[in-house]
């Protein structure tokens, strides 16, 4: 039989923290739920997410097609996505009276377009539910007592029980981070390594581009996958969906080459470099007296297409029943197969997430308790799952918060 009053400690600020502790709560209101954060402010990444307007979830209704967005933890989430899913996500905003909108590309935004407005709504929950919230509160060891439960001791020697605890701190950037972690739990961390960030091109020529942005599909030599999506060409190098894609995936490859990579660009996604050289050939025995330059069907912006033909050693007067077969192919590589060679990286501060972490088979995905400790659970980015860009990684942090809100309220005795 259950006690009446248990305190429940979540360690974290954060979305998957917030949701974890207000989910709790509502579930036990008798209990005492307290959220430890080491800063002076909580829902810091749910702030600068999004722009400034918090890109909430993804519009994807398809456990399998929505779990494929996780380059880290991808079957991990598949059996957590049965328990607290998109739709699970949307309705819960909504019945607290907050509602999401679906822009063209699948992200889903609060209508308000403010973060501000998923703030006030997690904010306004702890507050009806009574949670404590201690901020500059720096952990600094966890020990588990004799009776199951948690002693969690701050860097200014406070010392707090818990009868179950969640650790909801988002990820560190260096494994030694997760050192007063590893001591308390045993558990084993996948060294962490950065995803989503943008690629440098120290003194590329293309980067006189910045500022044009077209949809592209990005490889990286010696690594098998690819990414499609909007680009963007920025003062030192290459941005966008399809690059920060790229980086989430080929995140530890790329590490291990310490950046220093080459990245295939296919400015025509729909085209490869057999299909466009067929279609060429056709086309100038159609239009031999059209200037290269004033094809349509290449859709590129102008400033990109110039750039690209005079790359190839085209000239803008160049008429398609002259060119030279050498600079036919020369274009068709540009086109269809660009080399920018990189050199590091740039972080994209809103989307920020490690790769790394929580080692998942350690974890239960239908409960988030700890296969090494007992009342112990993790929700969010200290487990070592990462999605890319677009929603994804809060919803596995609503997703996890809940499903460890969930066991704690009812497994807790």
């Amino acid at each position: 039989m259950k006690q009446s009053r248990k305190h429940i400690v979540v360690i974290g600020g954060g979305a998957a923290g917030f949701f974890c502790a207000v989910n709790v709560a509502r579930q036990q209101p008798g209990w005492q739920v307290t959220i430890l954060e080491k800063g002076s402010k909580v829902l810091q990444k749910v702030k600068v997410s999004g722009g400034g307007r918090c890109n909430v979830t993804h519009d994807c209704h398809s456990i399998s097609e929505m779990s494929k967005c996780y380059p880290r933890g991808e079957k991990f989430v598949k059996k957590l996505f049965r328990h607290f899913f998109v739709p699970d996500s949307i309705q819960w905003f909504a019945d607290r009276g907050v509602a999401l909108k679906v822009e063209k590309d699948g992200r889903m935004f609060p209508v308000t377009n403010d973060s501000q407005t998923i703030i006030e709504c997690l904010l306004k929950e702890a507050n009806q539910f009574g949670i404590e919230l201690l901020l500059n509160f720096a952990v600094k060891t966890l020990a588990q007592t004799e009776s199951g439960g948690w002693q969690i001791t701050a860097d200014n020697g406070r010392n707090i029980q818990a009868d179950a605890l969640c650790i909801a701190t988002g990820g560190f950037p260096k494994l030694e981070q997760f050192a007063w972690l590893q001591q308390a739990t045993g558990h084993t961390v996948v060294p962490p390594v950065p995803s989503l960030f943008t690629f440098n091109l120290p003194k590329h020529p293309i980067t006189k581009l910045m500022g044009v942005a077209t949809p592209a599909k990005v490889r990286i030599t010696g690594f098998k996958e690819e990414s499609e999506g909007p680009l963007l060409i920025t003062h030192w190098g290459l941005s966008g969906p399809a690059v920060l894609r790229m980086s989430a995936f080929a995140a530890r490859h790329l590490h291990d080459h310490e950046y220093k990579f080459t990245a295939l660009i296919n400015w025509l996604p729909y085209w490869n470099e057999t299909s466009l050289r067929e279609a060429i050939i056709q086309h100038r025995q159609a239009h031999g007296s059209q200037l290269v330059i004033n094809t349509p069907w290449f859709g590129l912006p102008a400033r990109l297409l110039e750039f690209l033909l005079q790359e190839a050693g085209i000239s803008q007067q160049q008429r398609w029943a002259d060119l030279p077969a050498l600079q036919q192919n020369a274009f068709v590589k540009k086109l269809c197969s660009y080399e920018c060679v990189a050199s590091g990286k740039t972080t994209f501060k809103d989307e920020f997430v490690t790769a790394g972490g929580i080692d998942t088979t350690e974890l239960s995905p239908d409960t988030m308790q700890s296969k090494k400790a007992s009342n112990l659970y993790f929700a969010g980015e200290i487990i070592n799952v990462d999605g890319i860009t677009g929603g994804y990684n809060f919803q596995h942090a609503w997703s996890s918060g809940f499903v460890a809100a969930k066991t704690i309220a009812e497994q807790t005795v």
